[in-house]
């Protein structure tokens, strides 16, 4: 597991700010050596800290607005057979397993009411699904983020 430091924090924000920056721009902009900035961007390659680029792609944009959140409690028995099928589903963008009433999380988009009914049976047909519980995605206010990580970690008030 990769622990990032106060620079490889500067680094990312600055990243943030300007992602096409080149390795020469972001050691003027953050005064550091070129050869520490290369090492770093190599370093999270190798060690892949970076999320890859179609992450940050929205499904909206690819013409699926619609988002929900499915819940499902799986036979345990088979788990991996499970995940191995939703892999399969592509309008799965995401699948977390739980612990509590339900044992995974799963991220679906649609491109309407009809094509998200049409997801929902999909996850219900896999093998090993027992039960499955769905809410629709009405507004997604705070999205995924790390910046404020990033700005604590930067400061020196982080964990690293």
């Amino acid at each position: 597991m990769t622990k990032l430091d106060r620079t490889d924090a500067r680094l990312l924000l600055a990243l943030c700010d300007a992602p096409r920056a080149t390795g020469v721009q972001l050691a003027t902009m953050l005064n550091l050596a070129r050869n520490t900035v290369q090492a770093r961007l190599a370093r999270w390659d190798q060690e892949k800290v970076l999320a890859p680029i179609d992450r940050c792609v929205s499904p909206r944009d690819l013409g699926y607005p619609l988002k929900a959140f499915i819940t499902v409690v799986v036979d345990q028995h088979r788990l991996e057979d499970v995940i191995a099928e939703l892999e399969t589903v592509t309008q799965v963008t995401q699948v977390t397993g739980l612990s509590g009433a339900a044992d995974l999380l799963i991220g679906v988009v649609a491109t309407d009411a009809d094509d998200l009914y049409r997801v929902a049976g999909l996850v219900l047909a896999v093998p090993g699904v027992e039960r499955t519980t769905m809410s629709v995605a009405m507004h997604e206010v705070v999205a995924y983020r790390t910046r404020p990580l990033l700005e604590e970690l930067a400061a020196g008030r982080g964990v690293g």
